[in-house]
């Protein structure tokens, strides 16, 4: 009864201290929108956080429900984990929104934390299938993985699924540090005044991540859709289109989203000529990425409320846990340091083996190479068996039928 009394509690304190910080937001947004005289940034705030205001009820609904619901925490942790996106980057795209100069310290966090959904994706649906094939290695090795989807076509398939499906795990891990690194490399060089965001001159840092963003992105979403044409039959019933959906519009539209943004500013659509209240043409363009996130966000707590349901885990014969121990294990990224760490000890060992592989194969080579020049030369017994002189040699067969014929006829 302790277990489940939490329960009949926890939802009336959310929605209690939502509507008390509701109360408190909407007057300081009215005065705060009244005291700039209703300036154009300050208004397209004050719409913006609208919009999350909406989407923040939403989205802590659907992560309430699950947290009542944890009757699967193999499957479910990954899911909480993903619906904490949209409040972390609607609120971060609102405080940007009002404090410009301080965006690229608020970026820092949610650039982080794509990386962390999109590894969590992977790692649920690695678990769904953990938990219908137990021994899932020998059941992907029988699996013939299809051929990549053009422009990747010329790349070589692997062996089996079980080979493609360590790729892909690679491909979605890679993005889990390599976006964080270079999110740490941001910062430093913008507060070493090193970074322009937005500006492609490739003189200053922005351009080269951005680059380097892309291809680690690339990779990643490649992953995600090689895995999934592997196992669409055994995924199908959890419905992963939709799912997948979700987190490549939030995660990758939101980066593609910015660069486009950039070019306009670099082509002159968006320029310092136009009548802006922001300090700059690269404050406008980061106004307006962070407005479109504010809106976006809506729509997507709509979307994941519905695509990542909690109606199939419902079931009242399951134990739910303690209170504190759902909360702990959606917060908790013990998982993804272990993945990273096995992950990055298989690498090493693969490289380590081509490494001994190629040495053994150059000194197979060269040890043949030297059989050959060996044989080359005469060895002992042929020279112990060449003829001393050449009265020594046989004569030709002619010449000794000569010579008998002659002895014939003294």
């Amino acid at each position: 009864m302790a277990q489940c009394g939490w329960k009949t509690w926890i939802r009336p304190v959310v929605l209690f201290t939502y509507l008390v910080g509701l109360c408190v937001a909407l007057p300081l947004l009215c005065w705060e929108l009244l005291k700039n005289g209703a300036q154009p940034h300050v208004e397209a705030w004050f719409a913006g956080g609208v919009f999350v205001l909406a989407s923040l009820p939403l989205s802590l609904a659907g992560i309430l429900q699950h947290v009542v619901h944890y009757t699967n925490p193999n499957l479910q942790r990954h899911i909480i984990r993903i619906l904490w996106m949209v409040p972390i980057y609607a609120l971060n795209a609102w405080f940007a929104l009002r404090f410009p100069k301080a965006s690229i310290y608020l970026d820092t966090c949610r650039e982080c934390y794509e990386a962390y959904v999109i590894y969590n994706f992977m790692a649920y649906l690695l678990s769904y299938m953990n938990s219908r094939y137990p021994d899932l290695n020998v059941y992907l090795e029988s699996k013939q993985p299809p051929r990549h989807l053009f422009p990747f076509c010329c790349i070589p398939t692997s062996q089996n699924g079980a080979t493609l499906t360590s790729k892909c795990r690679v491909g979605v891990l890679q993005y889990t540090v390599v976006r964080p690194v270079t999110t740490i490399i941001s910062l430093i060089c913008e507060l070493n005044s090193k970074y322009d965001e937005g500006d492609f001159n490739f003189i200053s840092a922005w351009s080269y991540l951005a680059i380097i963003n892309n291809i680690s992105q690339l990779v990643a979403m490649f992953s995600l859709v090689s895995f999934y044409r592997l196992t669409k039959e055994e995924l199908a019933p959890i419905k992963p289109i939709g799912k997948f959906l979700c987190i490549k519009l939030v995660v990758f539209a939101t980066f593609w989203q910015a660069v486009l943004i950039a070019i306009l500013v670099k082509v002159g659509v968006i320029s310092q000529k136009a009548t802006w209240t922001f300090y700059d043409v690269h404050d406008v363009a980061n106004g307006l990425q962070d407005f479109a996130i504010c809106v976006e966000m809506f729509l997507a707590a709509v979307a994941h409320y519905f695509v990542f349901s909690h109606e199939p885990f419902i079931d009242q014969n399951v134990s739910r846990g303690n209170c504190c121990f759902n909360f702990w294990s959606m917060f908790s990224i013990a998982d993804v340091t272990r993945d990273v760490v096995e992950q990055s000890k298989n690498i090493g060992q693969g490289v380590k083996k081509k490494l001994r592989l190629t040495k053994s194969a150059t000194s197979t080579s060269r040890t043949g190479l030297i059989d050959e020049e060996e044989g080359e030369e005469p060895s002992i017994s042929h020279v112990q068996s060449a003829p001393a002189s050449l009265a020594d040699l046989p004569p030709p067969p002619a010449i000794n039928s000569e010579l008998s014929q002659s002895q014939d006829r003294v």
